[in-house]
């Protein structure tokens, strides 16, 4: 795959994208002996950058599997002692957090109005990555383990405006490519809003699965004046390619190019112009 400038040369690229947010994250088997306490401990070695912090429940574990269904199964576990919470670790702006827990460590980048443009994947992967060295060091001196990854995330959420494209949520069709709009309707009229849900399976060169890229659209209000909105979050999921840490950040790159070259398909040319497309 041919690069310019650390960003391969095949991808599409828009000078105005509607990016929102841009999440890395890692999920490995919980790390024994971690608490509350390790996490504060942590968040000292972040606090120069990351000065905020907030507690949120724990996320679920998330994998993605292959082949028929499993039965349902219901299972009761009885907790000796409450889970480790989540932490957040953010920025004076909030335009960057840290998220932390017993099996889980994820890299956010949110776009806030009027601070500063997209910083672009590869500064964000290239940081995330000093960050994972950070939590590896203060493991090691607490003498616990490295973490050993099951599942890597990239997640891209645009916020897509108008832009002078579409005005109302039911004109979906203007947004997403090959949503079809049907006018030989005669009862039904506009649709109010409407979603998508699609799973695409990533497969590796010999094409064996290797996860799955998620994409879900949903209608939304602009919190500062009510304005419509679509929000598009494509989401890049499933094993690390290769050994140890370096195989997750291949992994990275590998979702990362999926989720933008889907966006591309799954867009329409008249939004293309909007963000104003270069072609990859």
């Amino acid at each position: 795959m041919d690069i310019v400038e650390g960003r391969l040369k095949d991808l599409p690229d828009f000078r105005n994208p509607p990016l929102a947010e841009t999440v890395l994250s890692l999920q490995f088997e919980p790390i024994a002996g971690l608490t509350s306490a390790h996490l504060g401990l942590l968040w000292q070695r972040f606090r120069e950058r990351l000065p905020l912090i907030e507690e949120q429940p724990p996320l679920p574990p998330m994998l993605e599997t292959f082949g028929p269904p499993s039965p349902a199964r219901v299972e009761v576990t009885v907790e000796e002692k409450p889970p480790v919470p989540r932490l957040w670790f953010l920025n004076q702006d909030k335009t960057e957090l840290i998220q932390v827990q017993a099996d889980r460590f994820i890299h956010n980048w949110r776009k806030m109005e009027g601070m500063a443009p997209y910083p672009r994947f590869e500064a964000i992967r290239d940081k995330f990555r000093g960050e994972v060295a950070t939590l590896g060091k203060f493991l090691e001196d607490e003498e616990m383990r490295s973490p050993i990854v099951n599942q890597c995330e990239v997640t891209y959420v645009n916020h897509i405006e108008p832009s002078g494209v579409w005005e109302r949520h039911g004109q979906i069709d203007k947004v997403l490519a090959g949503w079809a709009a049907t006018p030989e309707r005669r009862f039904l009229p506009e649709a109010e809003d409407g979603g998508v849900r699609l799973r695409f399976v990533m497969r590796d060169d010999g094409g064996k699965p290797m996860g799955r890229l998620h994409v879900m659209s949903q209608a939304a209000w602009k919190k500062a004046d009510n304005a419509p909105i679509l929000i598009l979050n494509l989401t890049a999921r499933g094993e690390p390619a290769g050994e140890g840490i370096e195989g997750a950040f291949r992994f990275f790159e590998i979702g990362r190019r999926w989720i933008v070259k889907g966006f591309a398909e799954l867009t329409t040319t008249q939004m293309h112009k909007a963000w104003e497309r270069i072609d990859g």
